[in-house]
Parts: C-alpha cells; structure tokens; sequence
C-alpha cells in the first residue's frame, strides 16, 4: 500500500527522539493536514517520497554539544519550504546556522509564559500577546543565526521563538504539540495551513476514497482473506475491502481461545449477518494454546501467535484455492512501538503480533489500508463507512487477545479465570454509564498469589490488576479517575465471584512512563 500522504498536502515530522514525537503527527492531522513522523536522519529520497509542503523537527533529549548528537541534514534546510523546530529543533536549526546556544541560567521544565513580541508573526497569527505554554529545555539560544528575528520571549528565554520570513524557517523554544500549550493547536494550524500552505484534504471521506481506489489498483483481480477478530480495526478493513473488490474477498475469524467471555459466538453472529458466506470461523483454541504453553516472554507469545495466525491464514488460503493478499488492522502506533515507521531513530517498546511477528516465509503479500491512521482516525473512518457506533467504540483488544495479559504462564484455567474477571471489569464500567468515558478497561491475571481469609479459612490465591485508560490516540494514556464505589463493586464482584482470586488491585500508571498493556 502506497503511503497515504503522496498524493496531497503532507507535513514531515522529523523525529529526534521526543517522547511528544508522536503528538505533533497527531496534531497536525488535527487540522486535517497528513503528517508522516521519519528519523532525524531520513535520507533525501525517503523525504521525496512524500513531497511535503512543510518539515517540523522534534525536541529532543540531547544538548546540540553532546557528542554524537543528532543533527540536522544538509538536504533539508535546502528544500525551499518551510521548517518549524521544536525546542531541540529549533536549538539545532539555529546552531546549524552558526547562532550560539547555551546552558541555561535556569532549566525552564513545566508551565510558563511567553510574550510574543511580533504580533505580525503568521506563526501567532491570532493569539493574544501573552500565551501559556509549556517548556522542557535545559539549553536556550543567545545568539540568532544572521537573517533570524525573535517573535517571542519569556523570563528565561529571549528567543523564545524566532523566524526568518525570507527563508520560512521558524523555531519555538516550548512544546506546542501537547495540551498543557494553551493555543499550540492554532500554533500548528498557522504553520500548516498559513505558512505551508497545505489544503485540509485529511478528512474520513478522503481517506476512504483513497483506500478504496489503491486497493482495487493494488489487488486488481487477485483474491484477498482478511483476519477479522471482531473489533473496529479488522471491521473497518474488512468494510473497505468489500467496497474496493467484493466477492474477491473472504474473512476469517479466528477463535484462539484467547478472547473475552463469549466473544467468539458474538462475532460469528454480528458478521454472519454482514458477510453471510464470505465469512469464514476457524475454532484454532487448541493450536494457539498448545503453542502457548509454558512461554512466559512477552515477546515470545507475540511472536507465536503471529506465526499462528499466518499458519491458520495461509491454510485456509489453500482451501479456498489461490489467494494472494491478506488484508490485516495493523494501525501507526502499532507500526511506531514496533519501530517499524521511524526507521533507525527508534527504540522497539514491543513486537506487534501483526508487525514485528510475521514470519519472513510467508506467501501472501500484505494489505494495510490502516498502516498510517491513528485509533481516533479509524474510528472516523468507520462511522463514515455507516458502522454501528457501538462496534466503533468497543474498547480497543490486542490482536494477542489474553495473552498479553495474562503475565506468566498460558493455561486453559488461567485464560477462564481472567475472562470471568474481565467480563466484570466490563460490566461495571459500562454499567456505571462510563464505557463511552474511558479509552480501554481491562483484567490483567498477574503470576502473583497472596495471602487472604474467606470466611474463616486462609486462602492463598490469585492477584487480578485492573485497568482503565483514558487516550485519544493510544499514543499515550492516563489512568481513569474512575468512582471508589465502581471500583469497590468490581473488587468485591471478582473476589467472590471468580475462584481462585482473594486480591484485586487497580494500576494507576500512566502511559508513558507504562504501556497501556502490561506485556
């Protein structure tokens, strides 16, 4: 699949390592702009491909004067369009430039304020003369490189941002792409659509007309199978491939044994009446779990189960006779933790069964018409397509099922005691009216046993962690503030209700420094 962004206005996100990389994509998208993150050091060609209207480069942990520190490529200041650096960004552009940048007086970490002292900057255009913002610098800019101007300042920075209006290249010393920056959203917007001049074309119409049209170029008279598992990623690809080539497309569903209570009739009875015959259920409990057994690395399950899968796909390949393509949900964040988008710049945070856990052998050529497209984005995509809104907004499920979530061994009891204990979590959250309010809540079976006293005997039983989210993307996350009395009923609920557990405790990590699973 080509890259969404080729064929219209796109914004290049250039990546030196900022935990907020992600949120500048994101934010971008938000003025229906496509941006694309790519390493610091993305070759010349690699940013052709995507013929972009405007570069921003990322703040970043490094001071410009540590040793093999990341710098900022010849090629891209020659492009003759505009560049926007953020925090480290912009102390890179300017020291590339032969400006001076120093240690602080004072390392400025958290909420100031800035005086923008250029009110005809396009950058602010908008804004009141005083904005908050929120800063993460230890190195600040003395000197301005020859053609550069400051726009703005604050207590503990003159040059708080900078431009110089001839060449388009701009520089703010804070972080406009997190929410803490009251007005960063404008800031973005401006650069975008004032200053590149991108047309807002990203929009759940376009993205689906797009996808429609390179799946038909791309599969032309081929035959495609899609794993389906019931939730909105998989759904939504199965929608668009049915749209793009009908009959050439059948779905698999795929029971592993590792999904949520009852979650299997449910989605062979939701897609029969969608798919009728071209929905295909394959019962592989036994398969996965056998495969499963004694594996206690994380990394490990993942990368089993996506060989699993590409097993049961490519038989059921063969039974249906030749099959070319197999159509899968695997969306940006999966790409970007997996260290499969930003190239050599970044660290693997996990193995996405369905990225990193692919086996080289296999036979049929991948279709990902999600691949670039953040939960948010699929969801809009989904409710263009006329998906009922209670699918869209199913909690996300890893692709692993339960067994990301069961810590340690996988064992028929085990996967029965977390799914009796999730439908729980489920249920009360739902019930409490808060399912629409929280991104993702879930069970998690932990290898911990404790002691504890039902009646009058001592017991020595299982710990269940709950945990409940509150995202927009899944990029990062908050744990939910959910009520003491929701949380009292679902401890209460699971420790009588489901044996072999005398311990409920609740995750209050926020992601990062967690991620949202605990494997």
């Amino acid at each position: 699949m080509p890259t969404p962004g080729t064929a219209r206005s796109t914004i290049v996100v250039l990546d030196y390592g900022s935990q907020y990389a992600q949120l500048i994509v994101r934010r971008v998208r938000e003025c229906h702009v496509y941006a694309e993150m790519l390493p610091w050091d993305a070759s010349e060609s690699d940013i052709d491909r995507l013929n972009p209207a405007g570069i921003i480069l990322s703040g970043g942990p490094n001071s410009v004067y540590d040793a093999g520190a990341p710098h900022l490529c010849e090629h891209v200041l020659k492009r003759d369009i505009p560049v926007l650096g953020l925090c480290y960004g912009m102390q890179l552009m300017a020291h590339q430039m032969q400006g001076r940048v120093a240690l602080a007086e004072h390392r400025e970490y958290g909420l100031a304020q800035v005086q923008i002292t250029d009110p005809s900057s396009a950058l602010f255009h908008g804004l009141d003369a005083v904005q908050q913002v929120w800063m993460s610098h230890g190195d600040r800019i003395d000197a301005l490189p020859v053609g550069f101007v400051a726009s703005a300042r604050s207590d503990n920075s003159p040059y708080a941002a900078i431009e110089h209006r001839e060449r388009r290249l701009y520089g703010v010393q804070f972080h406009p792409e997190v929410v803490h920056t009251e007005h960063g959203a404008v800031i973005l917007s401006n650069f975008a659509l004032r200053i590149c001049g991108c047309t807002p074309s990203w929009t759940a119409s376009s993205i689906i007309h797009d996808s429609v049209r390179s799946i038909r170029e791309t599969v032309g008279g081929g035959r495609v199978i899609c794993g389906l598992s019931g939730g909105v990623d998989s759904t939504v690809v199965a929608t668009l491939v049915h749209r793009a080539i009908g009959d050439q497309l059948t779905a698999v569903f795929v029971n592993t044994g590792l999904l949520r209570q009852n979650e299997a009739e449910e989605t062979v009875v939701r897609f029969g009446q969608l798919l009728g015959d071209r929905l295909q259920y394959v019962d592989a409990s036994e398969v996965f779990l056998h495969a499963l057994a004694g594996v206690t690395d994380p990394e490990r399950k993942r990368v089993i189960i996506g060989n699993a899968f590409i097993d049961i796909f490519e038989q059921e390949a063969a039974r249906l006779g030749k099959v070319d393509y197999l159509a899968q949900g695997t969306l940006y964040p999966d790409v970007i933790e997996s260290a499969g988008g930003t190239g050599n710049a970044a660290a693997t945070i996990k193995t996405h069964h369905n990225v990193g856990g692919l086996p080289e052998r296999m036979r049929m050529q991948l279709i990902e018409p999600l691949r670039y497209l953040f939960k948010d984005e699929v969801r809009a995509v989904g409710l263009e397509l006329g998906l009922p809104p209670d699918l869209i907004y199913r909690p996300p499920f890893p692709g692993p099922g339960l067994a990301v979530r069961i810590v340690g061994e996988i064992n028929y009891e085990r996967v029965a005691t977390l799914q009796a204990a999730d439908a729980i979590v489920r249920q009360e959250i739902e019930s409490a009216g808060l399912g629409r309010d929280v991104w993702q809540y879930f069970a998690v079976l932990t290898p911990l046993q404790t002691v504890g006293v039902m009646g009058d005997n001592r017991t020595y039983a299982n710990v269940v962690a709950v945990r409940a989210v509150t995202s927009v993307d899944g990029m990062t996350a908050d744990w939910a503030r959910l009520p003491y009395e929701v949380l009292a009923r679902i401890s209460s609920r699971i420790v009588n209700q489901v044996p072999g557990v005398n311990r409920v405790v609740y995750d209050i990590s926020s992601k990062p420094p967690a991620t949202i699973e605990w494997e």
